[in-house]
């Protein structure tokens, strides 16, 4: 389907003969003009990334006495920034179809522009997304980031979202990337659990994971259904049947559709970058967190007199949770918190636990006076005391809280945002790194799904009014899951709104290409699961 001609014949009903329609060109090449943007970006990025790592490192005096951490460190920025990579070039079909086969754009412009967009978003982004996938790893893992396990844990994980990836994509089949890092998420927290002879359900968050798998589960129900209620909504108040034609040969659509399609192909493109791109930051701040824990474990930026409100609430939550659960806290409270991120177990040790880590880390934080401050072999301790209390503070909030009054949960979350902004940070040059790499990967690669989503959901050649429709929902829903910092998947809202669009038109659906469609949403967890397992099996013995 990648062969270079101005028509084609796309599948009608059965029996029917097939028709010949307005098929991009897609024997265009690419000039030197830009493959010379494509190389200068990607040395950009690379000695921009390279400088700021060696001046964060030489800044904070971080102690060389052997390489292999930085050798190690290099290995892992690669994979995790060839997954953003592969990613790019996988879900760029998702926002350039649409303006593709509508005529709106020629195809290598419109990729070059989807990856412009790309990169805005990832640069702009949050950080709530990347931050709540770190969550549904292992909680002894993230804890133990630097060592053996954990390394196994990134390179795993990493590994089989690409190889899954690169087979779907050589499929030319729109599986979703998101789908697939959280798959190799779980098959990472399982094959932890089994190996350490617990249950294998004990090693992921499930709570977590379950809210995530429901907005996975509903992306493609929403972009199905909404997308085919706008292009009803649409038909019955635009009259123009111009917009619900096949478009012509090398003719782009009227003026006010055609600026409708590029406005929502460049929102879709931001939105996936502020979506997606953060997957790579979390997991490229976990590896910088395990390998030079003095310069990323904690926000050294963090000015003295932050310090000083950080230990004034830590006292005040410490002396709330006291009053809210009197009684001794236990010997160990790290190892009773811990066990209850892991199992979701409430017992009566848990809150006064919490109390005497939440007066453990008040008391260090107002000792250092800064973060900075914080000699090196301190700043572990630190850090996982307070991604234990965070992650226990966000576990009661899910479980409906504790019976604390308001007093002691306004504490608690005053608390838990100290807690958030000490160690959940995202420096600029990580953030510039991910969008080059999400921003040029959306370059390359990207003719087979657009062939798929454009030619292969529907009998008939998407129309003006249809690329619209999809597009949109796209957009908006994308936005919106960015904002409450949910983890969609572009691919899965796209393909579905395509196919809600196609039904709502009476066009007909290539039921094949739908099968296989569900299919790898189907494949995808298990198949990612079971590969990220087994790499983490080999790896852990390797390390």
């Amino acid at each position: 389907m990648n062969t270079a001609s101005d028509t084609a014949a796309l599948p009608s009903s059965h029996g029917a003969a097939h028709r010949q329609v307005a098929r991009p060109r897609f024997d265009q090449r690419t000039g030197p003009a830009t493959v010379a943007v494509f190389v200068g970006l990607l040395v950009i990025g690379i000695l921009y990334s390279g400088y700021s790592l060696f001046h964060d490192v030489d800044s904070s005096n971080a102690p060389t006495t052997s390489w292999l951490p930085f050798a190690l460190l290099g290995v892992a920025l690669l994979i995790a920034l060839g997954f953003e990579f592969v990613n790019g070039f996988h879900d760029t079909a998702n926002a350039v179809a649409t303006v593709i086969y509508t005529h709106s754009l020629p195809p290598n412009f419109a990729v070059m522009w989807s990856g412009m967009f790309n990169f805005i978003g990832v640069l702009v982004s949050s950080g709530a997304v990347a931050f709540g996938i770190i969550s549904l790893l292992p909680v002894e893992l993230i804890l133990q980031v630097g060592s053996g396990a954990g390394f196994a844990m990134v390179f795993a994980l990493l590994i089989a979202a690409i190889l899954w990836n690169l087979a779907t994509w050589w499929l030319g089949l729109p599986a979703s990337s998101s789908h697939t890092l959280i798959g190799s998420i779980i098959g990472v927290g399982v094959a932890n659990a089994l190996m350490n002879g617990r249950d294998g359900t004990a090693g992921v968050d499930w709570a977590q994971a379950t809210s995530v798998g429901y907005t996975l589960l509903l992306s493609p129900v929403v972009g199905f259904v909404c997308a085919a209620l706008l292009l009803i909504v649409l038909r019955a108040f635009v009259k123009n049947q111009e917009l619900y034609q096949e478009p012509k040969v090398d003719s782009p659509p009227p003026w006010w559709i055609r600026g409708l399609l590029i406005l929502t192909c460049t929102g879709v493109s931001f939105a996936h970058g502020s979506n997606d791109g953060q997957k790579g930051m979390g997991l490229i701040m976990l590896i910088l967190v395990g390998t030079v824990p003095l310069t990323y474990g904690l926000n050294r930026a963090m000015p003295a007199n932050d310090m000083n409100r950080f230990a004034a609430v830590a006292q005040a939550t410490q002396q709330s949770l006291a009053k809210a659960a009197p009684g001794a806290a236990p010997a160990d409270p790290r190892k009773t918190l811990t066990t209850y991120i892991r199992t979701n177990e409430m017992n009566a040790d848990v809150v006064p636990a919490l109390a005497a880590l939440t007066g453990s880390i008040g008391s260090q934080v107002g000792h250092y006076g800064t973060l900075a401050a914080v000699p090196a072999d301190a700043v572990g301790n630190v850090r996982n005391d307070m991604y234990l209390a965070s992650e226990t503070i966000s576990h009661i909030k899910k479980k409906g809280g504790a019976g604390f009054d308001h007093d002691t949960q306004a504490n608690v979350d005053a608390f838990k945002q100290e807690l958030d902004a000490s160690t959940k940070f995202i420096p600029l040059w990580v953030k510039v790194a991910v969008a080059i790499a999400l921003g040029l990967g959306t370059m390359v690669g990207w003719k087979r799904i657009v062939v798929t989503v454009g030619e292969k959901i529907g009998k008939t050649h998407l129309t003006y009014a249809q690329g619209a429709s999809a597009e949109v929902v796209a957009m908006l829903t994308i936005g919106a899951a960015d904002m409450y910092g949910l983890p969609v998947s572009t691919t899965h809202v796209l393909s579905s709104g395509v196919a809600g669009t196609m039904a709502a038109n009476r066009s007909g659906l290539q039921l094949a290409t739908l099968r296989n469609l569900a299919l790898a949403w189907v494949l995808t967890l298990p198949a990612a699961m079971l590969l990220s397992g087994l790499l983490y099996w080999a790896l852990r013995h390797l390390f």
